[in-house]
């Protein structure tokens, strides 16, 4: 049996609920996800600082778990945070939520991403460049609203995205569209079959390439 670990980087439980369950179904035969919640943060990243602790209570959490029953770990909020500052103590594989996403949209052609945090655009837009991925990045869309309030309200939530996505969709006439958010999940799984493009859902790319780096070790 293979073990990941996902990392819900925000204080959340039930956000972590939710997407470890996402990557669970995401997960082929003898692939087990445990999720696990940092202790310190916010409930929601929605802001750079608000990053900037997420990054630093995902360093503590992988700092004080013993990572060797797991062949991997998936870092779960959309600006990686810890992501890179973790791996090279790490003894195992770790894999960001963002860098999945944008690795399936980058191969299906110009990708645009669509998300609810419009502080944390300029570190999205970051993650872009740093991936490598800029030249097919067609855009990164902002619902309107505040990011909790739309949180707050499930349907709200949800028709935000869509509308949000059909008109980057309509713009850019993008070849796939990113969610941008690990708690944007089951919001993502849902528009999926809505659109005539590839909706990339970041948990579950996150548990194909984790999977496929744990293969590879």
């Amino acid at each position: 049996m293979t073990r990941l670990l996902l990392v819900n980087p925000n204080t959340n439980t039930r956000t972590a609920a939710v997407m470890a369950a996402i990557a669970q179904r995401a997960a082929p035969s003898g692939v087990t996800v445990e999720g696990a919640t940092v202790a310190t943060g916010a409930p929601l990243l929605d802001d750079p600082a608000k990053l900037a602790e997420g990054a630093l209570a995902v360093q503590a959490l992988l700092a004080a778990t013993d990572l060797s029953p797991f062949a991997g770990v998936i870092v779960a909020a959309f600006g990686d945070p810890g992501l890179a500052e973790s791996r090279a103590a790490a003894p195992v594989p770790l894999t960001g939520i963002a860098e999945a996403a944008m690795a399936e949209a980058a191969a299906a052609g110009r990708f645009v991403i669509v998300t609810t945090t419009g502080l944390l655009k300029p570190a999205i837009d970051a993650r872009v460049a740093q991936y490598g991925h800029a030249p097919r990045h067609a855009g990164t869309f902002l619902t309107e609203g505040a990011a909790a309030a739309l949180m707050a309200d499930p349907a709200r939530l949800e028709a935000a995205l869509e509308a949000t996505a059909r008109h980057a969709l309509a713009e850019t006439r993008a070849d796939a569209i990113i969610i941008g958010g690990g708690p944007l999940a089951a919001v993502a799984e849902a528009l999926r079959p809505r659109f005539p493009v590839p909706i990339i859902e970041p948990v579950p790319a996150a548990v194909r390439l984790a999977v496929r780096r744990a293969a590879s070790r």
